[in-house]
């Protein structure tokens, strides 16, 4: 039988043992109870601010659109030419806008019998009596509205959808409203489908603006009336910028930008003359 050394062991090696099993136990402990911490998601976010809750017509999430739709990669080299010829060409500078005019799929918003026409120089029908607006005036707007990635735009006139989409590009949100109910709910479902969820669509009379979630930043309005709808001005932040079409008094239409001052202070100049289709509701009866 071979021989074997043995020794007692010590108080010093009994403390190390048991110090060794604790750090043990203590790391296991850790290891197993330790919990991811809180965070709030996109949505529940926004809900904390009071700004595009789950109660939105068509809302999941206000973050930009992804670009992931097939129509984003359709077409671009005519996009492309109509940023160029169209835009470009009569100055519109700002870089915003016109990478918004160049990724927004302008053919998405138009009927089909219409697409070949989709990046011509022109407005276009889109049923129920109204247009697309020519891809320069959509760009013009746009520009006239100093967009910056925080801001809130109100839109009066939805028509397809497509100016609330290249203001969307840009803008934190966009409300839009559109008074012809079957054009709402066409550019609803397309604004959706295209994955514009930072824009939020309403069929009602643009009139009245969209109180509950203003004050605006900027405010667009794409169909022409004989004045200035008085809730609009209310609505407009201080700071802000407004540009809409306004028919004159022997029937000439002109852009109109207003911008309000930190003191409330107006001040509205004629930009452009225009052609719009008329703004219907209550804009129409005599004030």
């Amino acid at each position: 039988m071979a021989a074997t050394n043995r020794r007692k062991i010590g108080p010093r090696e009994h403390f190390g043992l048991l110090f060794a099993v604790v750090l043990l136990l203590s790391l296991w402990f850790v290891r197993h109870t330790a919990r991811e911490p809180v965070s709030l998601s996109v949505t529940e976010h926004q809900n904390t601010e009071g700004q595009g809750g789950a109660s939105e017509p068509n809302q999941t999430q206000s973050t930009r659109c992804d670009h992931s739709h097939r129509a984003f990669g359709e077409r671009v080299a005519e996009r492309q030419r109509m940023v160029d010829l169209q835009i470009r060409h009569r100055e519109v500078k700002d870089p915003n806008v016109l990478k918004a005019m160049q990724v927004v799929p302008r053919h998405a918003f138009i009927p089909e019998a219409q697409q070949r026409y989709a990046y011509e120089d022109n407005p276009l029908p889109i049923g129920e009596g109204q247009t697309i607006s020519q891809p320069y005036i959509v760009a013009f707007m746009t520009e006239a509205l100093k967009l910056d990635p925080n801001a809130v735009v109100l839109e009066i006139g939805t028509g397809s959808g497509y100016q609330a989409a290249v203001c969307a590009e840009i803008a934190r949100q966009v409300y839009t409203i559109e008074i012809v109910e079957p054009l709402a709910e066409t550019a609803k479902a397309r604004l959706k489908e295209l994955g514009y969820s930072n824009v939020f669509v309403r069929a009602g009379d643009g009139y009245y603006g969209w109180p509950d979630k203003g004050p605006f930043d900027t405010i667009i309005g794409t169909a022409a009336a004989d004045r200035v709808p008085p809730p609009l001005i209310e609505q407009l932040k201080p700071g802000g910028r407004m540009i809409l079409p306004v028919t004159n008094e022997i029937g000439f239409q002109y852009l109109i930008l207003i911008t309000k001052d930190a003191r409330g202070q107006l001040d509205r100049k004629e930009v452009m003359p225009v052609r719009f289709v008329p703004m219907t509701g209550q804009v129409q009866e005599p004030d």
